[in-house]
C-alpha cells in the first residue's frame, strides 16, 4: 500500500518502523518476517531505545503545526502526538515493573502463542524460530531483572498476579519439552520431523530454563515482596499511576470516582431491561431466576469444545450475511475460529481476537475458551462472538488494516493509542446485533444483556478496587451479582487487577459512539444513514476517543435542506 507523500507520513513511517524494530513480536503478529529470529528487549538498553524514539518523534511531529493539514494528516499527528506522550509517562512512571507480571499476556505466554504466527514451513523460516526460541533466555532474564528492580522499589505486582503466573509457569514446566505448545503448534512443513526435534531440542536447552529461571525468580524474594492489597492504590505513588492508566488506556483524563457512578447507573438501566425479559418469560421481576432457568436448560450448554466452536462458527456467518444492511464497507480478510490453548485456557478470558497478517497469508483468529465447558452457555456465546469478531473487532481492524490510503502506524498501530475506541466499537457491536436481528432468542437478548451488565460492572469493579480500596472478594461478588458464572467472576477480577484501567475502555468507548449517534441522528432526522455513520466510525482506523468526537460530525455530511 503506498500513502501520501507527506512530512506527517513520512514521520508516522519512521516512527512505526522504528516501534517494529522495538517489539519484533509485533511486526510478526502482522505477518512482516524481518525481525522473526529477534525479541523484545525489556532490559535498560530497551528501555533506553524506546524512550529515544519517543522523544525524537515527538520533537519531530511537533514542528508541523496542525492548522490546515489534512483531516487524515491531522489524525495520524493527534495519534503520535498521543502515542509518544503516553509512552514517556509511562516510561517515567516505570509501569513496565508492575507489567513484569501478568497472567494472561506476561512473558510465560509469549512464544507458545508466537508460534502460531510464525511460519517454520522452510528452512530458513525454521533457522529464524530457532534462533527466536535461543533468545528467550537473555529475553527472560531481562524480565528477572525487572523482578529485582520492582522488589527494590516496592513496584511489585499483586500477589494474585504472582500466584497465577507462578501455577501457569508451573504447567508449562510440567509438559516434555516434545510435547511443548510451542512444538505442537509449530507451522512445519508437511512430515517435517526433523524440523520438529529441532524445535523440541531447543526448547529444552533454551526455552524450559528461562522459564525455570523465571519461575524461581517469582517464588523467591519477589512473591514475598508481592502487593497483597490488589489495588494500584498500594504502589508507591499509587493514586497517581491510577490516573496514568485511564488516561493511557481511554486518552481522557477520567475521574475515577465519577466513572464508579457511572457504572452503577448503568448497571440499574441494564436491570430494567433484565427485569423486563424476566417479566416475559414468567418470572417476574427476579431475572436472577430466569437466568439460572436457561442456564440449566440442557440445550444451553455445548456437548463437546467441538461444539462450541462450531456455534461460534455458525453465528459469524449469520452476521456475515445480515452485515451488508448496516455496512457499506466489509472487510476482505476472513475470521478463523479456534480454542485457547489448553496450557493458558484456566487463566484466559471466554474469548479474543488476533489481526490477520497484513498480505492476506492468515485470516484473522477468533480464539473460543472452551475450559469449563459446562457454564460456557450458547446464550452467552453469540453477544461475545459479535463482540469480538464479526461485526465487533474483525471488522473494525481488518478494515483498519485494508485501508490503501492511512500510513502503516494508522493501519497497524494505532491501537497504541489506547483501547477505548476499538472496546467501544466492540461492546456497541453488542447491542448493534440486537438490531440486526442476530439474536435466536430472548435467551441470548439476555445473554447481551448480562454482557452489558458485565462491563457496567467493569467499571465498578475497576474503580472500586484501584481507587476506592475494595477488595478482590468484593470484585468476584459484584461481578457475580451482574450475572457472570463463578470461573468468569474469578478471572475477570484477578485480570482487572493486573490491567488496571483496560476494564474502563468497553463503556467509555461504547458510550462515546452511542452519544455520536444520537446526536446525528437528532441533527439529520430522517437522512440519517447507518451505514454510512459505521462506515465513518470504522472508516479511518481506531482513534484516540476525543478525535473522533471532534471529526466524525464532519464526515458525515449534513444533508441539503
Amino acid at each position: 500500500m503506498s500513502t501520501p507523500d507527506t512530512a506527517v507520513n513520512a514521520i508516522a513511517d519512521r516512527f512505526w518502523e522504528g516501534l517494529l524494530r522495538e517489539s519484533p513480536t509485533t511486526a510478526t503478529v502482522y505477518g512482516d518476517e524481518r525481525y522473526s529470529d529477534l525479541l523484545d528487549d525489556p532490559g535498560p538498553a530497551g528501555r533506553a531505545a524506546a524512550r529515544e524514539l519517543r522523544e525524537r518523534t515527538l520533537t519531530e511531529i511537533e514542528a508541523i503545526p496542525a492548522d490546515g493539514l489534512p483531516v487524515e494528516e491531522r489524525i495520524t499527528r493527534d495519534m503520535i502526538d498521543v502515542v509518544c506522550r503516553l509512552g514517556l509517562e509511562q516510561a517515567d512512571a516505570r509501569m513496565d515493573l508492575l507489567a513484569a507480571v501478568d497472567q494472561m499476556g506476561g512473558p510465560q505466554t509469549l512464544l507458545p502463542q508466537m508460534v502460531q504466527f510464525q511460519p517454520a514451513d522452510t528452512p530458513e523460516r525454521l533457522d529464524r524460530l530457532v534462533a527466536r526460541l535461543e533468545a528467550y533466555g537473555p529475553f527472560m532474564d531481562a524480565y528477572v531483572g525487572l523482578l529485582e528492580e520492582g522488589r527494590a522499589t516496592g513496584m511489585t505486582a499483586t500477589r494474585i498476579a504472582v500466584d497465577r503466573t507462578v501455577a501457569q509457569t508451573e504447567r508449562l514446566l510440567a509438559i516434555p519439552a516434545a510435547e511443548s505448545p510451542i512444538v505442537a503448534s509449530a507451522q512445519l512443513a508437511d512430515g517435517d520431523a526433523g524440523g520438529r526435534e529441532r524445535l523440541a531440542a531447543a526448547v529444552e536447552a533454551h526455552v524450559r530454563p528461562a522459564l525455570a529461571r523465571y519461575l524461581e525468580a517469582l517464588r523467591g524474594d519477589y512473591l514475598a515482596a508481592a502487593r497483597e492489597n490488589p489495588g494500584l492504590w498500594s504502589a508507591p505513588n499509587g493514586d497517581a499511576l491510577y490516573r496514568l492508566a485511564i488516561r493511557t488506556w481511554t486518552t481522557l483524563d477520567l475521574d475515577p470516582v465519577e466513572l464508579h457512578q457511572v457504572g452503577l447507573d448503568e448497571l440499574a438501566e441494564i436491570n430494567a431491561e433484565r427485569r423486563t425479559i424476566a417479566r416475559g418469560a414468567g418470572f417476574g421481576d427476579d431475572f436472577d431466576a430466569y437466568r439460572r432457568h436457561i442456564q440449566a436448560d440442557p440445550a444451553n450448554v455445548a456437548p463437546s469444545a467441538d461444539a462450541l466452536v462450531a456455534r461460534a462458527r455458525e453465528d459469524i456467518g449469520r452476521a456475515l450475511a445480515a452485515a451488508p444492511s448496516w455496512f457499506g464497507h466489509l472487510p476482505v480478510s476472513a475470521c478463523d475460529i479456534r480454542p485457547v490453548d489448553a496450557f493458558m485456557e484456566k487463566d484466559a478470558p471466554f474469548a479474543f481476537y488476533f489481526p490477520p497478517a497484513v498480505d492476506g497469508s492468515r485470516p484473522g483468529i477468533y480464539y473460543v475458551n472452551t475450559y469449563d465447558l459446562s457454564h460456557r452457555y450458547f446464550s452467552s456465546l453469540g453477544t461475545t462472538t459479535y463482540h469480538e469478531a464479526v461485526p465487533g473487532h474483525h471488522f473494525q481492524i481488518a478494515l483498519e488494516m485494508e485501508h490503501p490510503d492511512l500510513p502503516a502506524f494508522r493501519r497497524l498501530g494505532s491501537r497504541l493509542v489506547g483501547g477505548a475506541y476499538a472496546e467501544g466499537w466492540g461492546l456497541y457491536s453488542e447491542r448493534l446485533a440486537g438490531e440486526m436481528g442476530l439474536f435466536r432468542n430472548e435467551a441470548e437478548r439476555f445473554g447481551m444483556l448480562t454482557a452489558q451488565a458485565w462491563r457496567a460492572g467493569r467499571l465498578i469493579v475497576d474503580t472500586g478496587i484501584h481507587a476506592l480500596r475494595r477488595d478482590r472478594d468484593w470484585g468476584v461478588r459484584v461481578l457475580l451479582e451482574a450475572g457472570l458464572t463463578e470461573t468468569d467472576a474469578s478471572i475477570e477480577t484477578d485480570r482487572y487487577i493486573t490491567w488496571p484501567g483496560q476494564a474502563l475502555t468497553y463503556k467509555v468507548g461504547q458510550r462515546e459512539i452511542e452519544r455520536l449517534r444520537r446526536e446525528l441522528t437528532a441533527r439529520d432526522g430522517a437522512a440519517f444513514d447507518v451505514r454510512a455513520f459505521h462506515d465513518a466510525v470504522l472508516g479511518h482506523g481506531s482513534l484516540p476517543l476525543a478525535t473522533l468526537a471532534r471529526e466524525l460530525p464532519t464526515w458525515l455530511a449534513v444533508p441539503a435542506r
